[in-house]
């Protein structure tokens, strides 16, 4: 049987290593413009066939995203951009537009194209249709089940992708017009600023500044958000509707999202494949998923079940209880380990190492050596420093600090 596939976002090089590192069989990224993620970082046009040779070197695929709906003026800057896709060897082109579909097809016909979820693909005509293009995976839209899934793959030939984690958007698709409307950025062009993910309060017309709550929370009502995704329970389920590729949200997120999160699902689906039959969530999964933060899980419309569906009226957030305190730079040689350090580290310090190939390990900081040979008790953000720790440790393993 074909393995599913595991996509993870990849918003620049270290979130590209990390997604590689922690599992995924291919990854998604885009250049400086025409994406839906333009505050991500990003890969500078120039590195885009960088970035594709490391994947390719370790045996994973890149799909480069360019779907954003253009304007006119925007139309000649496209059609240069998808030379430097194909330029690049990328294993596939996120489109959203039918008329970057046509420029795809004839300036780079050798690059898959993959139709982004903001086409809104709902039914197995649809899919036809664009099959019929020459299209050769879709990204389902967000609002439908696993039956109907299942029925679109029943009538269709080419690949099946959704989003089985992360956030989702509360407008159709994602085709949201809050942020234009009320911060002058275009969430259709890359520019969205969330404000589905904002409190409100209802202000009634003789009575300016005073401000109404919808419901009994004090801090605001949270009409428009939507919680999270997540389907690591239902592996076996995903798997069976058919889909050919489960994609993890995130281009906007950093490495201490990214790692648990591909490191969980990598595990979970590789259970999955190793017995069928006798698949069980594990609670390392779970706990590793909790770790992150979140607006409170759900299943989406996975599952037709209306609570699962509905807004996070209630702001139900699940915070971290971990900090991110660095990024392990070079193996463990010497008893020693480099670390990049993202957040203050003292000696004593109970640590966290998170590897992609083995259990979390918890160890203790007895001594740092700053870059420069100097012992010390502490350092700071921005340092290099060599940590002597119980155990051994691979270049980019995580580090973290339980902080509640």
């Amino acid at each position: 049987m074909k393995k599913v596939e595991l996509l993870a976002p990849a918003g620049n090089w270290e979130k590209l290593e990390i997604a590689i590192n922690y599992g995924a069989d291919a990854v998604y990224m885009s250049g400086p413009d025409f994406s839906l993620r333009n505050y991500a970082g990003n890969f500078k046009s120039e590195d885009l066939p960088a970035a594709v040779k490391y994947a390719h070197s370790n045996g994973k695929k890149v799909y480069v995203t360019c779907n954003i709906y253009p304007r006119n003026n925007e139309l000649s800057g496209i059609r240069s951009f998808l030379k430097i896709v194909g330029d690049s060897g990328a294993d596939g082109i996120i489109i959203s537009d039918p008329g970057v579909i046509l420029d795809a097809k004839e300036i780079i016909p050798q690059i898959p194209i993959h139709l982004s979820t903001q086409a809104n693909t709902t039914n197995f005509r649809n899919v036809q249709f664009w099959e019929m293009l020459g299209v050769a995976r879709i990204n389902t839209a967000r609002e439908l089940s696993l039956e109907e899934i299942s029925e679109i793959r029943r009538n269709v030939g080419i690949e099946i992708e959704a989003f089985v984690h992360g956030a989702m958007c509360i407008s159709y698709s994602g085709r949201c017009l809050l942020s234009s409307f009320m911060a002058n950025r275009d969430s259709n062009r890359g520019l969205c600023c969330h404000p589905c993910r904002w409190k409100y309060s209802v202000v009634e017309e003789m009575r300016p500044g005073f401000y109404y709550p919808l419901d009994e929370d004090s801090r605001g009502t949270y009409i428009f958000n939507s919680r999270d995704i997540c389907m690591i329970e239902h592996i076996p389920e995903l798997i069976a509707s058919g889909l050919d590729s489960l994609k993890i949200e995130g281009r906007m997120k950093g490495i201490n999202y990214l790692a648990p999160v591909v490191k969980a699902y990598r595990e979970a689906i590789d259970s999955y494949y190793t017995n069928p039959d006798g698949f069980k969530i594990k609670d390392e999964w779970i706990k590793e998923l909790e770790s992150v933060n979140n607006r409170g899980y759900s299943k989406g419309f996975y599952l037709n079940e209306e609570s699962d569906s509905a807004p996070n009226l209630s702001n139900i957030k699940g915070e971290s209880d971990y900090l991110l305190v660095g990024k392990v730079a070079t193996d463990t040689s010497n008893g020693k380990t480099e670390v990049f350090v993202r957040n203050k580290i003292c000696v004593n310090d109970k640590l966290e190492i998170l590897s992609p190939s083995k259990p979390t390990s918890i160890d203790t900081v007895s001594a740092i050596v700053t870059d420069k040979g100097i012992n010390t008790d502490i350092v700071q953000n921005g340092s290099i420093a060599s940590m002597i720790l119980q155990g051994s440790y691979k270049k980019n393993d995580i580090v973290r600090k339980k902080v509640s």
